[in-house]
């Protein structure tokens, strides 16, 4: 395909179709969802559509190292062409390095003021203004009626540029009713945003849904279904490679309990991988970073027959309504992860001994990516064909993972986790506490 080819088939067409044409010079949008369900490669793939079309992009990076960003860029540029068989990809790859600015920031803050000072260091001394602003990180908490002046001068410096502001927004709630107004952060601000976007993550995709269309009372009831990691159209081009990303792009999800859950936690903070742990009401995760509280009507999601459970294991578990409460946060550990990684003992029957056998099971029903570290065999295993297959020492290669595992974690599980991250994303980033 051509570069304008490609461009006609993005999903961000049939987005611009839904909210009547685009987002619109001097607007705001906004992309709202949970930490690590893809935010970021949301901004870097209307980045990447928008400077293949010859549009000028300043993307804004609060609190990121360019090296980080740059390298999103450039993997989900190398998927896109490699999918979608682009033309000249090293003609395309110099024309989106003309057309977009990456300004990288050691810290996340960003007034108006520092807003039109970057605006001007690039607009008048280096010859680029940019018709497209994205910014990503910036922090919404805060006063209110202060948040709200920044906006609305944000909104008037892209307005003065004639240019589209877009910015992503870490939600508190895991999903949106139909019809349903937005939620915090953003709820506040609702009369500043004119496009508000909600990301979902469901068992192997992400659903884009648009909650606000400019002043529209009919809000276009448009569903994308998009790859967890690259943000393009699901199934768009068939399977693709894993991404060459650093591992701040990566996030584990957990439930943050003793033994293995925590060492999986400790890896990723010494690795930089963000991390994600699911708990709910009387819970105390021995590990709680980044904790999400299920409420009742999450857990519902998860909830499961014992008597299922225990047919699927082949042994009995408590009959109590808080062992209920963790198989239903199991659950949401392992429907949204790309893959699945548990350490722990294999049984006779292809189980997993314990409660951490629901984990494994749970991603053989979605079809996960599933691995497994045998305390006792000493050795990595893969789920394929049906059968438990001995493996070289994997790697992590979905940007949303799941780490599980049993309590009683041996020297050789510790030393496995930290092989995995290794092998995954190179020796850590600091030294163990």
């Amino acid at each position: 395909m051509y570069r304008k080819e490609v461009n006609e088939i993005s999903p961000l067409r049939i987005l611009e179709r839904s909210i009547h044409g685009g987002l619109g010079p001097g607007n705001l949008g906004v992309v709202m969802a949970r930490a690590g369900v893809g935010k970021t490669a949301v901004l870097i793939q209307i980045g990447l559509d928008e400077a293949m079309r010859d549009r000028d992009v300043l993307h804004l990076a609060l609190g990121q190292q360019l090296e980080h960003v740059q390298a999103w860029y450039d993997a989900l540029f190398d998927d896109l062409a490699r999918q979608t068989g682009l033309a000249d990809r090293d003609t395309v790859r110099a024309i989106v390095n003309r057309h977009r600015v990456i300004h990288a920031t050691g810290d996340a803050a960003l007034t108006p003021e520092r807003l039109e000072k970057t605006i001007d260091l690039y607009t008048k001394h280096a010859g680029f203004t940019p018709g497209v602003i994205l910014v990503d990180g910036y922090s919404w908490a805060g006063p209110i009626a202060q948040r709200a002046a920044e906006l609305g001068a944000f909104k008037a410096a892209a307005r003065r540029l004639g240019a589209e502001l877009w910015m992503v927004a870490t939600h508190g709630e895991a999903t949106q009713p139909e019809g349903a107004a937005l939620a915090p952060p953003c709820a506040a601000f609702i009369e500043l945003i004119d496009v508000a976007l909600f990301l979902e993550p469901e068992r192997d995709h992400v659903t884009i849904r648009l909650l606000k269309d400019h002043g529209h009372d009919q809000v276009s009831s448009m569903h994308l279904n998009l790859d967890c990691d690259t943000m393009r159209l699901r199934g768009e081009h068939g399977e693709r490679e894993p991404l060459p990303l650093p591992a701040e792009a990566f996030t584990l999800l957990s439930g943050g309990a003793p033994g293995a859950e925590s060492e999986f936690g400790a890896a990723a903070e010494r690795w930089g991988v963000g991390e994600i742990t699911f708990s709910f009401a009387g819970r105390t995760p021995a590990r709680a970073h980044s904790v999400v509280q299920l409420d009742d009507a999450q857990l519902e999601l998860g909830r499961v027959s014992m008597t299922y459970v225990e047919s699927h294991l082949h042994r009995s578990f408590p009959r109590t309504p808080a062992f209920q409460k963790v198989l239903q946060s199991i659950w949401h550990q392992v429907a949204t992860a790309g893959e699945v990684f548990v350490v722990g003992v294999m049984q006779p029957d292809k189980t997993i001994k314990g409660g951490t056998g629901w984990a494994a099971e749970l991603a053989r029903h979605f079809g996960k990516g599933l691995f497994v570290y045998d305390q006792e065999r000493r050795s990595w295993f893969a789920w394929q064909n049906g059968e438990w297959q001995e493996t070289p020492a994997p790697r992590i290669t979905r940007t949303r993972f799941a780490g599980t595992g049993t309590r009683f974690l041996t020297d050789e599980g510790r030393a496995a986790i930290a092989q995995l991250f290794t092998a995954s994303f190179g020796p850590p980033r600091a030294p163990r506490a």
